[in-house]
């Protein structure tokens, strides 16, 4: 077993405080005035302890952090590093964890995300609240449960995603994304999906205007539309809608199947109308 050096109730600044830490127990212990203190660390357990300052971790491996906050000034805190767990702890700081692989967050909330979790692989989020615009973009090989987020443009080309039991208020999200799937969520905001390939919701419910469209395989059942209109421009579906929709517009081809589509929209100098089968339970749509 590693012997561990214990660091507790310290006040530490400037520059590079602790650079290439190595095997530390770090307790209720603050680093402010000066950047990058942990740069380069290895094998760093942090407990109860605050980053007021900006680049705490850059370049290291095997950090566990629980019950610590990053504080505004602590922004950009956690690039290019491998395999981190943080837990139980508040990030106030934008721009965090950039090209990070093996990332865990439990328990965390982000008040201020914008810029957050860009380009990292092998991520686990379970009970994280964010707000902020551009999360998770261009981010691969996610697991999320019990996901709250309030900003626009998330997971911008992401892929291999699976997200359970999430309310997103989030405009152009899964923009695109590859290989997303989405169950038991709810999801509001403009121009969901666009371009995306692969996009799979299962027993969600979603708001928007002109979503789901410019989508190559897009997958939706037991689904609720609410105010949803212009859904599905130049994509190919295979949904199972459990409303009605207000209006479909010019589906690239595939089956829609709904309670009621209040207006379909098909130009038949745009898309061929042969190439989609719309069903609806009730036997009728207006058609345009």
């Amino acid at each position: 077993m590693t012997n561990m050096t214990e660091i507790r109730q310290k006040f530490l600044t400037g520059e590079r405080a602790l650079f290439q830490g190595k095997d530390l127990k770090i307790y209720d212990t603050i680093f402010d005035d000066g950047e990058s203190p942990l740069k380069e660390s290895r094998n760093i357990l942090l407990y109860g302890s605050m980053f007021k300052w900006k680049y705490p971790l850059w370049y290291s491996r095997d950090i566990t952090v629980k019950n610590c906050t990053w504080f505004e000034m602590g922004r950009a805190g956690v690039w290019y590093t491998d395999h981190i767990t943080v837990e139980d702890s508040s990030i106030e700081a934008p721009k965090n964890f950039r090209r990070c692989h093996d990332v865990t967050l439990r328990n965390v909330t982000f008040p201020n995300a914008a810029e957050t979790l860009w380009s990292c692989d092998g991520v686990v989020l379970d009970h994280v609240v964010a707000r902020g615009d551009y999360f998770a973009m261009n981010s691969r090989n996610m697991t999320v449960r019990d996901f709250t987020l309030y900003g626009n443009y998330s997971f911008d080309g992401a892929e291999n995603v699976e997200i359970r039991g999430a309310r997103m208020l989030s405009k152009d999200s899964f923009w695109n994304s590859e290989n997303v799937t989405v169950y038991d969520s709810f999801i509001s905001g403009e121009y969901l999906g666009w371009n995306a390939k692969n996009l799979t919701l299962i027993n969600c419910t979603v708001e928007s205007l002109q979503g789901m469209c410019y989508i190559d395989n897009l997958r939706m059942k037991d689904c609720k539309l609410i105010n949803t209109t212009l859904a599905f421009e130049y994509s190919t579906v295979d949904v199972d809608i459990t409303s009605k929709i207000d209006s479909v517009f010019n589906p690239a081809g595939g089956i829609i199947r709904a309670d009621h589509i209040d207006q379909l929209i098909i130009e038949k100098d745009k898309v061929d109308p042969n190439k989609t089968w719309i069903i609806c339970r009730d036997g009728e749509q207006q058609m345009e």
